[in-house]
């Protein structure tokens, strides 16, 4: 379990997205608030004035503690590098999907790995069995993280984020690996 940092209702959003970086994400999930041009918010406003904007004054100290719940979350979602190859070592069948766009892919993948499509997105959803072993990675976890929460919310339970991207993957597991 993850240390929670302490946020308050009169911290900025992008403060609250630098300790936080699904706090948007929960957000929109549970109060529709941060996921369109219509229920956005500045990074310089203060969670109190958010939701005094959206009309939900009174909802803040329970985002507050949807923000935890949900960082708990994603924190589960998470394999650090050494763990993941650990286990692939030992056999165990892991699905390696990088989600970044191709050039960044032309730059450095992990061996093994395949770039995500539209195409191999809905093959995972429709065809894929459900209880498949699946490492989302992008450069150093965000975009990934992502992935993982959505095929998740979709019905894959055994979905991952490398946590710390291709970058961490680079320093830890395979250091000829190039950064960038």
């Amino acid at each position: 379990m993850i240390a929670e940092k302490q946020i308050n209702q009169q911290m900025q959003m992008q403060d609250i997205m630098n300790i936080y970086p699904s706090a948007k994400r929960a957000l929109f999930q549970k109060y529709h608030i941060g996921g369109c041009s219509s229920c956005g918010f500045a990074p310089t406003d203060t969670l109190a004035e958010v939701f005094v904007k959206h009309n939900r004054p009174a909802e803040v100290d329970g985002a507050i503690e949807w923000i935890y719940e949900s960082a708990r979350v994603d924190e589960a979602m998470q394999i650090d590098p050494q763990t993941l190859k650990s286990e692939m070592d030992a056999g165990t069948p892991w699905k390696l999907i990088d989600v970044r766009d191709e050039m960044e892919a032309e730059i450095v993948s992990i061996p093994g790995s395949e770039l995500i499509t539209r195409e191999m997105a809905y093959e995972i959803l429709q065809k894929w069995p459900k209880d498949t072993k699946i490492a989302f990675y992008c450069h150093t976890g965000v975009r990934s993280l992502e992935a993982a929460s959505y095929f998740k919310g979709h019905g894959l339970p055994n979905v991952k984020s490398l946590r710390g991207g291709v970058d961490r993957w680079a320093v830890e597991i395979d250091t000829s690996l190039p950064r960038y």
